[in-house]
């Protein structure tokens, strides 16, 4: 077990994706966060959802009196590069002997100086997004017996693992013994295994997404909820998307969406209706595993409450589906709507 101190200066309110789950969903414990703009404050003073009394302090040295035994780099900004004004404070944190946990494409293992401090110091440096070597795929995944739900999205960034933890809560809550499976840097931490596939060779990340479900079955998981990346029609980010489309060779799918984004995140293309998420995901699917939506979960942290439930509404009338915000309004209701439609479904002859 983890005690966590979570690096987050200037961004632990705003683009702090990283830590704000590890915070909600990690076994591990988060006991300090490193945000000069908010010291003084907990956590819930600043980012109410996640229900943490953690302190937030100034620096690594104020960290440090609450017995930290690992930074944690609490944000993984586009491009995955460390900030450079952020290296002082991870060579201070080495030099305290606390291990370094990043989820950064930015390899802080391989840097010289990083490298150099740690062996001194006797501690080490575990980044998350190294991949394990995986083979091509091989069809194996169509032949487990648990059904497989994946989530995927209308754009980046709208709670895709928010979504895949909630339903595994319910599902849990509900008798079942689901199984969240790891796809990305801080679902790995969440969970303490998994893959981050948008590190893996394009060649085989369809394999690796086939080998987390495999793993998934070996651990018993019924369902298998996978954590879904990207979205299939942003240009930057489809290619993951694709990967867990076809590697995971889902049963079923859960449309992740934010209804108060009009265009897919950084580009001027406008996000697709319900309507045509649906049948593209769908049709894509069609000729190789078949797997419909089978649900609607919305992220309304943008929206009113009132706004919020007009959002669940439209949704619902629109597509006939079960809707609902699984963080905002609990997804008991939810999972209960979807498990249904959790069957194993046949590959096309």
């Amino acid at each position: 077990m983890r005690r966590y101190a979570v690096l987050a200066p200037h961004r632990f309110a705003s683009d702090a994706k990283t830590a704000h789950g590890v915070i909600r969903y990690a076994s591990d414990r988060v006991v300090a966060v490193i945000d000069p703009e908010h010291a003084g404050k907990r956590v819930r003073d600043v980012v109410p959802y996640l229900e943490s009394d953690a302190p937030i302090v100034a620096t690594v040295a104020e960290a440090l009196p609450f017995e930290p035994t690992a930074l944690l780099i609490g944000t993984a900004p586009k491009g995955g590069a460390l900030p450079p004004d952020w290296r002082a404070a991870v060579l201070e944190a080495i030099a305290a002997r606390l291990e370094i946990v990043s989820g950064l494409h930015d390899i802080l293992g391989y840097d010289a100086e990083f490298r150099a401090a740690s062996n001194a110091a006797g501690t080490t440096i575990w980044d998350v997004r190294i991949p394990p070597q995986v083979p091509i795929f091989s069809g194996a995944a169509y032949r487990i017996a648990a059904p497989v739900l994946l989530t995927v999205g209308n754009d980046c960034a709208v709670g895709k693992m928010t979504a895949a933890l909630e339903i595994v809560r319910a599902a849990r809550k509900a008798g079942a013994a689901p199984l969240f499976v790891p796809t990305g840097q801080t679902g790995v931490m969440i969970a303490g295994w998994g893959a981050s596939v948008d590190r893996v060779i394009a060649d085989f990340a369809a394999g690796a997404c086939e080998q987390l479900v495999l793993e998934a079955a070996r651990r018993g998981g019924n369902p298998i909820v996978v954590e879904g990346q990207g979205s299939i029609d942003h240009p930057a980010y489809a290619g993951v998307s694709a990967a867990l489309l076809f590697g995971c060779a889902p049963d079923a799918l859960v449309l992740v969406c934010d209804p108060s984004r009009e265009y897919l995140e950084d580009t001027t293309i406008r996000c697709m209706s319900y309507a045509e998420a649906i049948d593209v995901h769908e049709r894509l699917l069609a000729r190789v595993k078949p797997a419909p939506i089978v649900g609607i979960a919305l992220n309304t942290r943008s929206l009113s409450t009132d706004d919020a439930h007009r959002a669940i509404e439209r949704a619902r009338s629109e597509t006939g589906l079960p809707a609902n915000d699984v963080v905002r309004f609990g997804a008991g209701e939810f999972y209960a709507a979807i498990a249904p439609a959790l069957i194993k479904r046949a590959k096309p002859a």
